[in-house]
């Protein structure tokens, strides 16, 4: 496993990929690596002659200062990690190499990015796009590996390829998760032993909802989710909806042909959690 930290260097990097045509697989990460990146790497290698993954901690798509600042930082876990995997090169730009100078682009995904993560976090999605298109620019992959975990960011990411033009393949991978049925996140780090038991509950509350989309209304399966969330004396929901998978906007009422997923952010103590699941 090589190492690069400069534009130059990963040029001369993935030459060889380029000039014999070998396909260059890429997966994007903020480091704090854990099992479901290592399943991204591992769906990557089989699918792709070359794989490269990238740490960067973007600051661009933290509307939170003080969350970009508790944001885990593990690089020396990640790179040990990285070379069990077999990638063939971790890339690990610093902000000047990504933004050389302020990163004033503002991008317009329509109601995509207005709606739950972009309507909670402001500015997120702008800069997860600022932050996506560089590193698109300068690795120049064939196919892109994101989790689904992130449904809406992939969704926005789908959007800025069309819109940037871009040839790379976006394939999508289901969400990993722990024993206890927890959706894999480098956030899942900073919770405590008391704040992971009670985030174990989400996945459990995700499955309930599967089952009562067979006999109960949307509005009334979400004031179920709400009533078990403020029981939760170090819990706050900060949004539970079930939209349309291809438009992301939430629906009233459930339809034998329309596609459904439920959505939902918490905070178990200062840790902000998210999850889906498909109906």
């Amino acid at each position: 496993m090589k190492q690069i930290s400069t534009e130059k260097d990963l040029s001369t990097a993935l030459a060889s990929s380029i000039k014999s045509k070998k396909t260059i697989g890429f997966v994007p990460t903020m480091g704090a690596l854990h099992r479901g990146h290592i399943s991204l790497i591992e769906t990557c290698k089989k699918q792709c002659d070359t794989t490269i993954v990238s740490i960067f901690v973007n600051p661009t798509q933290f509307n939170d200062k003080k969350d970009f600042e508790r944001y885990p930082r593990t690089i020396d876990n990640d790179l040990a990690l990285l070379k069990k995997a077999g990638v063939d090169f971790v890339f690990l730009p610093n902000e000047k190499l990504i933004y050389p100078k302020p990163d004033k682009r503002k991008f317009n995904f329509g109601k995509l990015d207005q709606l739950l993560e972009g309507k909670h976090r402001p500015g997120h999605f702008n800069g997860v796009a600022q932050v996506v298109s560089r590193l698109l620019e300068m690795i120049k992959p064939d196919k892109l590996f994101l989790g689904q975990k992130d449904f809406q960011q992939v969704m926005v990411i789908r959007e800025l390829i069309k819109q940037l033009k871009s040839p790379v393949k976006v394939v999508v991978c289901p969400t990993v998760r722990d024993d206890e049925n927890l959706a894999m996140s480098s956030r899942n780090a900073n919770l405590s032993d008391e704040e992971y038991d009670e985030a174990t509950f989400i996945p459990i509350w995700l499955e309930e909802v599967k089952k009562l989309a067979t006999r109960y209304k949307v509005s009334q399966i979400k004031a179920r989710i709400e009533t078990l969330i403020a029981r939760r004396e170090i819990m706050k929901l900060d949004y539970f909806e079930i939209c349309d998978t291809e438009t992301l906007e939430p629906i009233k009422e459930f339809s034998e042909t329309d596609q459904a997923v439920a959505l939902i952010a918490v905070f178990v103590g200062k840790t902000r959690l998210i999850d889906n699941v498909l109906m």
